[in-house]
């Protein structure tokens, strides 16, 4: 696999796809149209890869950061920017994904565009609901992964806890030892 998910909803997942956006050099997992391709196909969103081109990947990039201006605004209680909103508007108006019912279970098709629809739909449900008071950023300083925090008591601090749960602890861990063997 190329990506992970987890934040357990896709729009937020696809945010994470620039990973360490503060770092001087972010990581991007969306460089190429197969790589967007295969985002679709692992997050489940499509059965089949869609065959992205480098102006669906553009398309998605710019969805992408737009959806990332409108969690953080909402993060913050900030005005929510207009282009941002202008944006996942106009692909939240294209068609969803398409979903059919087989002999075989369920099947996802469709293109770039409708799984970008998909996602911009998401968002706004997001944004625009009570879901937005659920938005967190992970509390690791390395990771600026954005998840909804549904955890009892709405304590959860990382993205994920088997990778920077798991890196913190380990090395609040470390720390405490070599502070005591001094």
């Amino acid at each position: 696999m190329n990506h992970a998910f987890p934040c357990g909803t896709l729009p937020l997942d696809f945010v994470g796809t620039l990973r360490a956006r503060r770092n001087d050099l972010p990581t991007e997992k969306l460089a190429t149209p197969q790589l967007l391709d295969d985002w679709f196909v692992e997050s489940g969103m499509l059965d089949l890869p869609p065959g992205a081109s480098e102006v669906d990947l553009s398309l998605a990039v710019d969805l992408r950061e737009s959806i990332y201006s409108l969690v953080t605004a909402r993060m913050d209680g900030r005005p929510l920017p207009a282009e941002a909103v202008a944006e996942v508007n106009l692909q939240a108006s294209g068609m969803p994904v398409t979903l059919r019912l087989g002999p075989d279970g369920a099947a996802r098709t469709g293109s770039v565009s409708q799984g970008l629809a998909s996602l911009a739909r998401e968002t706004i449900e997001i944004i625009g609901g009570d879901d937005g008071d659920l938005l967190r950023e992970c509390a690791r300083p390395e990771c600026t992964q954005t998840y909804l925090d549904r955890s009892r008591g709405h304590r959860r601090e990382w993205c994920a806890m088997r990778t920077c749960g798991n890196r913190v602890k380990a090395a609040s861990y470390r720390a405490r030892r070599h502070s005591s063997q001094d």
